[in-house]
């Protein structure tokens, strides 16, 4: 039986496959399959409890941050005085 950590690390190979398929400009149904696949190993990894979505959240944003670099701005939701403004 494999353990968390290395489905974890399975999950990190497919979404850097998927995120340097975008950036070499590889074929849309390639791309969407690659995608597909990392959503339905995150769905799996969260139905079976083995994973909660801060921790594929976190996993996410690493894969992007290595592949893409750093993000240009920091998004922070807005308050209730910001949006009526």
């Amino acid at each position: 039986m494999r353990t968390k950590a290395d489905m974890l690390n399975e999950l990190k190979v497919m979404l850097y496959d998927a995120l340097l398929a975008k950036t070499r400009g590889v074929t849309y149904p390639r791309l969407a399959r690659a995608h597909g696949y990392v959503d339905g190993y995150m769905k799996a990894l969260l139905d079976a409890g083995l994973a909660t979505n801060q921790e594929l959240l976190t996993l996410v944003a690493e894969a992007r941050n290595t592949v893409d670099g750093p993000a240009v701005a920091e998004s922070t939701p807005a308050t209730t005085d910001e949006a009526a403004a």
